[in-house]
């Protein structure tokens, strides 16, 4: 019998990330799935970038995710952008088609999936707390979703306009009656009274620093709001804690990450991936954790 000693390499580059747990999820789902692959956590500093994506196409890697800090610097570095990844200007997940490298972009769809377990986009009003990859991805994918008013709030005015700006040149056009607002980010945030939906998409609160909390004012917080926090790291953030408290339905970040690692699974391998399975890899690692 011949065999097969090669394996197929996909891999997620970050700086930090050491605390992304990605590959506790993926490589269950492709032992179930009966793929030799092998999903490679490396840390990658920004300047390195561009030599680490050479790396990759060296090494015939089959793809591999971005997070903080490269989700919008990758996309230099590529052939190509699908739809979705245009429209929202970041990439998180790069996908080999006919030998080009194509960025795709899976946050937001995974962020709308885990959201619809819970309620309909459809007329939301939303507060993102965050102006980078992950809250230009959420923002676009909840507008197409069907919000009716998003707000971005971020420290840095600058990039808060720029998203805000992004929003009302690509997705305004389409939905014109959408309300598009930029607030600043400054000690003691109150959350509006309009807000149905609150969503952190900064690291605020990402281990390491899990005791760190956004600065706003938790009692603007009111029962019956939705609070998600895309921070998957302890997956039960002080914000998600602190939202629980106050009356709060919340979305934490594993949903988020399972529901877009489905995605880049399929984008890699054509094969859809148990989301249940990934979910429980991910559940075992925190447990053990605590």
């Amino acid at each position: 019998m011949q065999r097969n000693f090669k394996q197929e390499l996909i891999g997620c580059f970050g700086f930090p990330v050491a605390e992304n747990p990605t590959q506790a999820m993926v490589e269950p789902a492709f032992r179930a799935l009966g793929l030799d692959w092998r999903y490679l956590t490396l840390e990658v500093q920004p300047e390195d970038l561009e030599a680490a994506v050479a790396g990759a196409r060296a090494f015939g890697f089959r793809g591999f995710n971005c997070t903080i800090p490269h989700k919008v610097e990758v996309i230099r570095h590529l052939d190509g952008l699908g739809e979705s990844a245009a429209l929202i200007g970041a990439v998180n997940c790069v996908v080999v088609r006919d030998g080009q490298w194509i960025g795709e972009n899976t946050d937001g769809k995974g962020f709308v999936t885990s959201f619809r377990e819970l309620s309909d986009p459809v007329g939301q009003s939303l507060v993102i707390l965050g102006a980078g990859g992950a809250a230009r991805a959420i923002a676009v994918e909840m507008a197409l979703a069907g919000a009716s008013a998003i707000t971005i709030v971020n420290r840095s005015i600058d990039r808060g306009r720029e998203l805000t700006a992004l929003l009302e040149e690509k997705v305004l056009p389409l939905y014109p009656e959408l309300k598009i607002r930029f607030s600043p980010l400054t000690e003691n945030f109150s959350v509006p009274d309009h807000a149905d939906v609150l969503i952190n998409a900064t690291s605020i609160g990402l281990y390491p620093d899990v005791s760190a909390l956004i600065p706003i004012d938790l009692s603007t917080l009111r029962s019956g709001m939705l609070v998600a926090d895309v921070i998957p790291n302890p997956p039960r953030t002080r914000l998600v804690r602190a939202a629980e408290e106050c009356g709060c339905r919340v979305i934490d970040g594993i949903g988020m990450l399972v529901s877009q690692g489905v995605k880049g699974i399929e984008y890699w391998t054509g094969q859809s991936p148990d989301p249940a399975i990934m979910r429980a890899a991910l559940e075992a690692v925190f447990t053990s954790d605590s």
